[in-house]
This record gives C-alpha cells, sequence and structure tokens, in this order.
C-alpha cells in the first residue's frame, strides 16, 4: 500500500453520495417503501455498501493518533447521541423495531453491540476505520497480508459480537484498498452508457438483490459508473445541488429520522396521488432542508462542538 495521496475533493463523489442520501431518506418514509417494495429492494443492495466504499476510500489515514482520534470522535459523539434517543424511542413508542424493557444492559448491548435504527452506519465507520489505522501503523508486513488480516480480523468480528456484518466491512475495505493502489477513482469507475444498461439488466433479477452475491457488488459497481454517466448530462443548478446535499449527508443522516417520521403526519393529505410522487417530493424537501436547517441551528448556537465534536455540522467539505 502507498501513502496517501494529495487529498482533492472528486466532485463525482459528492455527487453520488447526495443521490445516495436521498435515496436513504426516500425510503426511510414508511408510505413510500410500502409503494415501492421492490425499489426498496433494490436501492437497499447498493446504498450503503456505496457509502462505506466511499467511506473507505476517503479515511485520512495520514494524521497522527490525537488527530485521527478526534475524526472517529466527530462520528462516535452524534451516534451515542442519536442512537440512544433512538433507543429510548424505541422503548416508548410502538415502532419496527419496540423494545419492551428498557434496562442499562439492554442500553449498552444496541448501543455498542446492535443497534437499531438507522445509526448502525456510523458504528461500522469508527470500528472499521479503527482497525485499518491500527493495520496500516503497527502491522509491518506486506500490503497483501495487511489486507488478509484486516479481512480476517472483520470476519472474526462479525461472527463472535455481531457488531458489524462481514459484507459491509468488506465494501468499507475495498474502498481503502482502492485508495491506496495505483488505480484512480476515475480511472475505475468510467463514464459509459453500457453501465447503465448493466445496471439496469441486474436489478431486473431479485437473485442478484441479496447482499453476498455476485450481482450485487456488480450492482455497486454499475451503479456508481452509472452516477458518473449521469453527472455530466445534468443541469448546472441540479447537480450543484446534489453535491451540496453530498457534501453534507452527516446532518441528513443524523436528523432526516426525525422528519421522516413526521412525515406519516400528511400521508392522508396525499392519497388522492395513488403514485405517491407527489407526497416523496415535498417530503424529501421537508427532510433534507429540516435537517440542513438543524445543522445551521446547532453551528450559529455554538452547541456543535458538544453534538458532533467540532466547531460546524454543516461544511463544504465532507467529514472524512
Amino acid at each position: 500500500m502507498k501513502p496517501d495521496e494529495t487529498r482533492k475533493r472528486i466532485c463525482e463523489i459528492d455527487y453520488l453520495k447526495g443521490i445516495l442520501i436521498l435515496l436513504m431518506v426516500t425510503f426511510h418514509l414508511v408510505y413510500i417503501e410500502e409503494l415501492y417494495p421492490y425499489a426498496k429492494q433494490v436501492v437497499y443492495t447498493f446504498h450503503m455498501p456505496c457509502f462505506l466504499f466511499f467511506s473507505g476510500y476517503l479515511m485520512n489515514t495520514q494524521k497522527d493518533w490525537e488527530g485521527f482520534l478526534r475524526t472517529l470522535g466527530f462520528l462516535l459523539i452524534p451516534y451515542t447521541i442519536m442512537e440512544s434517543g433512538y433507543i429510548l424511542m424505541a422503548s416508548m413508542l410502538s415502532i419496527r423495531e419496540a423494545i419492551e424493557e428498557l434496562t442499562v444492559t439492554v442500553w449498552i448491548e444496541k448501543l455498542f453491540l446492535h443497534p437499531i435504527g438507522p445509526y448502525w452506519y456510523l458504528q461500522t465507520m469508527v470500528i472499521c476505520g479503527l482497525l485499518y489505522y491500527i493495520a496500516l501503523r503497527y502491522l509491518h508486513v506486506t500490503p497483501l497480508s495487511r489486507i488478509i488480516i484486516l479481512g480476517i480480523s472483520y470476519y472474526y468480528l462479525a461472527i463472535f459480537t455481531g457488531a458489524v456484518s462481514f459484507v459491509n466491512c468488506m465494501y468499507f475495505l475495498a474502498g481503502a484498498v482502492l485508495r491506496r493502489s495505483n488505480v484512480r477513482f476515475l480511472e475505475l469507475f468510467q463514464q459509459s452508457v453500457f453501465s447503465v444498461i448493466a445496471f439496469l439488466l441486474l436489478i431486473m433479477t431479485p437473485h442478484n438483490l441479496t447482499a453476498d452475491t455476485v450481482g450485487s457488488v456488480l450492482i455497486v459497481f454499475f451503479f456508481v459508473s452509472s452516477g458518473r454517466f449521469s453527472f455530466q448530462y445534468l443541469p448546472t443548478a441540479i447537480r450543484k445541488t446534489i453535491e451540496h446535499i453530498g457534501q453534507n449527508t452527516l446532518p441528513v443522516f443524523l436528523f432526516s429520522p426525525i422528519f421522516t417520521f413526521m412525515c406519516k403526519v400528511i400521508v392522508p393529505f396525499f392519497r388522492f396521488d395513488s403514485s405517491g410522487i407527489l407526497f416523496l417530493v415535498i417530503s424529501l424537501v421537508l427532510c433534507v432542508s429540516g435537517s440542513l436547517i438543524i445543522g445551521m441551528i446547532i453551528d450559529t448556537t455554538g452547541m456543535s462542538s458538544y453534538l458532533i465534536g467540532r466547531t460546524f455540522v454543516i461544511r463544504k467539505t465532507a467529514p472524512l
């Protein structure tokens, strides 16, 4: 593995992250996931694997221990706060992941080993990132041996603790390996209309929508390549808006569940539209803008240092 190259922002990654976070919010809307169960299955095949792949690719391992732990704190602090809130809500409300009796033991188990709700992604990033950094710093072996040891570590961590998914860890590791290889991101994921065709053909087969199949890996690959293809054809204003959302996925990821839950209230007003498209558009605007506004309020009041561990929640560059 070669040292990290100069960290240069790739706008296509911001664009793809923007699309992914919009898809995540879309299928956290219960009304939409019930209307389009197959589309939800398709999106769930690639959206979190892509996020983890990007996380491995973008993670900065050039920092010293203090700087790197501070970076992980940017994820761990909001994860602890938001996951604890979700656990409390699950013990009080009748939701899908309801907790019958909340005790300290249950809280610890859910927080550290088996997260509920959408915030497991942050926990997985912290665990994968920490082991990755340790391997780079202290494993004085060949690059291939380092990759194998990391893969084995992720495997046994997944098997014996259940704290992470081995498949998800492999996507993170794949991104990390690509970053430290001689292959550049834009060279691997080239723009091609045939990527769009391949992606559409793959998602038509339900078997490919299982996380541990070759088909699902190809879906992830061709989604990224297809996204790069679409990037060049969108109007500048739309593309820049999606890029901005992609640069600020953390506040949307953290706060959008508040708004997706609230959107249940307005569903009856949109029953006349059987497609659910009007409800979806309005809900996306509410969820994304509401999340960004909360981020700006936190920044303005100076609360971001306590809730996120850094000065600003809203930023022009991604946290990792």
